[in-house]
């Protein structure tokens, strides 16, 4: 096989169609340059920063321009030439920046005056960087970059509490381009450092066979219960999830085996594909990698990485814990059939063929607990993954392997690293203005200074700043805007962070633009809104742990131990009772009242305090003396009556006879 060929054999076909052999050869040839040049510089490479910054981001263009058209609309995806011209002014600019990389990193910006050279490539870098944004993540984004550049310029022109001095539009360029608050600032540095290493950690992963491991250790712990498909989606997208930090590729790796086969099992389609949106995009809030999240949580507050892990788990169990629960209970009300004892592997072969797997990632926490830095870290957890695919001889990676890894990872990165850089433009506005501070007098002053207004708010604004953009760049906007007033508050940085990272992740469910549930929805065949609403029924309990860890911190394994202990079993029976009202079953069908106590006595039980466990311990308690006088009576009528042709008997799983599901297994066929 020829050079070329080699290249190109790492697209898909629909991608080989749409683009031409010398575009996949040449974009092929940058990605594996780009993430030579990220490896070399992590490891033994010693350049000042907004070098690699701008390298990182003229590839980024570069290989933006190739790959995404101007408009989708247009019919196909080859460059043009306008975008060839565009890639090449991204590396000139790119080259530019970094010649003059030691300049640039000591003047101070607006104080000593720009060249006309610095002017002309600094406007091609935001210009750009806004196209490229546009191309691969959307609007939403570039009418907050205007805005935010709209106020730089005519934000003088404001009355009252708005109002900031004026700025000419050399000096706007001056902050957007060439100061460490706007394009070389904290995102676009995250983007180009470790959370690219983890997206090529994520790529290599899964050129070793690691997601079908995954898929099929979850079908071997949850295939054989109850309606179990949709609990292997919850597993499978969850091991998926933490690891590649994106919500939508989880639900198009994940979701195009595990929703068809939910829905053969007998869930509604739309229900379906919700549990698939809600668990991939828990991915990114479950520990140890949590999607990058924790080390962009890390790079803005400055808390170490084992801190955040450990605060994280409980808040991640939980959330798991709940959707799997919502899936039992749902499946129990529609009395689906187990899977054929057959069709599921046993959890003992499973391991035994997959089990250094697991290897890659004990790598990644070791380091990191070691204080190795997360980009080092992750070419470490690369080479073990290199390492372990050996292991086995149909998983075993070669050099073309590695290289394909590579070009795969560079292409996941692209999305965000786009929206970075346009993230990066946005806190250039905030910062030159003064923006962020008075954002905060305004939420304090709307919410007259009480917490729960507050959190409501933040909420708020992070669901409308994540609609429809990657968590990073949802994140480190949200926390420029949003935190100081909380922390304002007396909530401490770990609790007002983590608190904006859900509810940043939770953007991809919650509609109108829920990019996680309409890419679930296309491969269902559902409405996408209807989608959307019922993945964020599912993922209630990521709308709430957040408040409850605010108010409460030792969901955050902020206390003593016993009171850690308690929480933790507390909270666990909470999300399990919450999940029955949620669904409308528990030992039998529910009614609505007794859904209203579930959901009542579920939210006491999560939230810390005797108190509020105790009356919600009460109210289970009721609920439960109730249900099961009422299932001892069903059993007595169905004993008295045979069973009718055809009809599903509505009790429990332990109560469904083999002859219930042997009919139910007939009427899915």
């Amino acid at each position: 096989m020829n050079f070329k060929n080699r290249f190109i054999g790492w697209f898909t076909e629909g991608e080989k169609r749409e683009l031409s052999n010398l575009h996949l050869t040449l974009f092929s040839f940058l990605a594996f340059t780009l993430a030579m040049f990220q490896i070399w510089s992590v490891v033994w490479g010693k350049l000042n920063p907004m070098n690699q910054m701008a390298v990182h981001l003229a590839f980024i263009l570069s290989l933006t321009f190739l790959i995404y058209s101007y408009s989708k609309h247009t019919g196909s995806t080859r460059p043009t030439i306008i975008d060839y011209i565009s890639a090449i002014l991204a590396f000139g600019a790119g080259i530019y920046f970094t010649i003059h990389a030691e300049r640039f990193a000591v003047r101070i910006p607006i104080m000593e005056p720009l060249t006309n050279f610095d002017i002309f490539f600094g406007l091609v870098f935001v210009l750009l960087s806004i196209e490229a944004a546009r191309r691969t993540i959307g609007y939403p984004i570039i009418m907050i970059v205007f805005i935010g550049i709209g106020y730089a310029l005519w934000g003088h022109s404001l009355d009252g509490l708005l109002w900031h001095r004026p700025f000419s539009p050399v000096e706007v360029l001056d902050e957007l381009a060439f100061s460490f608050n706007g394009l070389w600032g904290s995102p676009i540095s995250v983007a180009a450092s470790f959370v690219f290493m983890f997206m090529l950690f994520g790529a290599f992963l899964n050129k070793a066979g690691a997601g079908e491991f995954f898929f099929e250790l979850s079908t071997a712990v949850a295939g054989r219960t109850k309606g179990g498909a949709a609990k292997v989606a919850v597993l499978a997208s969850a091991f998926f999830g933490s690891i590649s930090g994106s919500p939508t590729a989880n639900v198009v790796t994940t979701g195009s085996f595990t929703i068809p086969v939910s829905k053969k099992t007998g869930y509604k389609p739309s229900f379906a594909a919700a549990v698939e949106a809600a668990a991939s995009t828990g991915g990114s809030i479950l520990p140890p990698i949590m999607g990058s999240s924790a080390f962009l949580m890390a790079a803005v507050t400055q808390i170490p990485y084992g801190s955040i892990v450990i605060a994280a788990i409980i808040p991640g169990i939980l959330y798991y814990a709940s959707l799997l629960m919502m899936v039992h209970f749902e499946a129990l009300r529609l009395d689906l059939p187990r899977a054929a004892k057959e069709n599921i592997p046993k959890l003992s072969t499973v391991l035994k063929e997959g089990w250094y797997y697991f290897i890659p990632l004990i790598v990644l926490v070791f380091f990191l607990m070691q204080g190795y830095s997360a980009s080092r870290t992750g070419f470490y957890g690369i080479i073990s993954i290199v390492i372990v695919s050996w292991f086995h001889k149909k998983t075993r990676m070669g050099l073309r392997d590695i290289a394909s890894a590579m070009v795969n990872g560079v292409k996941s990165a692209i999305p965000v690293s786009t929206a970075c850089a346009a993230a990066g433009l946005v806190i250039a506005g905030i910062m030159s203005t003064g923006l962020g501070g008075k954002l905060t007098s305004i939420v304090l002053g709307l919410t007259e200074g009480m917490l729960f207004p507050t959190l409501i708010l933040v909420m708020l604004i992070c669901i409308i700043l994540g609609m429809g953009m990657p968590v990073a760049a949802a994140y480190i906007l949200t926390a420029m805007l949003a935190a100081p007033a909380l922390i304002e508050l007396g909530v401490s940085t770990m609790s007002a962070h983590l608190f904006i990272v859900y509810f940043s992740i939770f953007s991809a469910i919650t509609p109108p633009v829920a990019v996680a549930a309409f890419a679930a929805a296309g491969i269902s065949g559902s409405n996408p809104n209807r989608v959307g609403l019922e993945a964020v029924r599912l993922g209630l309990v990521g709308f709430i742990v957040p408040f409850m860890f605010v108010f409460e911190p030792s969901l955050l394994m902020l206390g003593t131990p016993g009171e850690i202990i308690v929480s933790i079993l507390t909270a666990l029976i909470g999300v399990i009772i919450l999940a029955a009202g949620v669904i409308g079953w528990l030992i039998t069908k529910a009614t609505i009242a007794e859904r209203f106590a579930l959901v009542a006595g579920g939210l006491l039980t999560i939230y810390p305090g005797l108190l509020s466990d105790g009356i919600g311990v009460v109210l289970i308690i009721s609920i439960l003396f109730i249900q099961r006088k009422r299932e001892i009576k069903i059993i007595k009528n169905d004993d008295r009556k045979p069973l009718e042709k055809g009809r599903l008997k509505g009790t429990n799983a332990l109560n469904a006879s083999p002859l219930s599901a042997e009919n139910s297994f007939k009427l899915l066929k």
